[in-house]
């Protein structure tokens, strides 16, 4: 299972939509090392002057690895972290996380980041297996 809903989040959705900040709270608590890693990768492009931020850490355990790939592998928790924070998120491997500006989006270092290509160079006999 992805998210840990809690019973009256759930029943909300039963009934019909739900508010993008009460998911993002649900994708928050449920996915800690997720939301840590996307969070940082935000803060560091908001604070940064690269065209990008992106993580490099692989992750400490096989639990926290589940969870990045849980989170970025769903279209509606990762269009609820790319809203919340703002960002265009970009996902390599089992690990490598990077968030771009919108604005960037269809971009020369974007469209680069994304390629197969890339793929291709990213990869390590380390990561095969994550």
């Amino acid at each position: 299972m992805s998210l840990d809903v809690p019973a009256a989040l759930l029943e909300r959705a039963e009934q019909g939509d739900i508010d993008d900040a009460e998911f993002v709270e649900c994708v928050r608590t449920s996915l800690p090392y997720a939301w840590e890693v996307v969070s940082r990768v935000a803060g560091d492009l908001r604070a940064g002057t690269e065209e990008y931020a992106d993580n490099r850490v692989p992750p400490p355990d096989e639990v926290a690895r589940g969870q990045l790939l849980r989170a970025l592998a769903s279209d509606a928790i990762r269009g609820g972290l790319e809203r919340h924070f703002g960002v265009k998120l970009a996902f390599q491997n089992c690990h490598r996380v990077a968030a771009f500006p919108l604005s960037a989006v269809g971009g020369e270092t974007y469209t680069r980041y994304i390629s197969p290509r890339a793929q291709l160079l990213n990869q390590s006999p380390e990561l095969r297996n994550c």
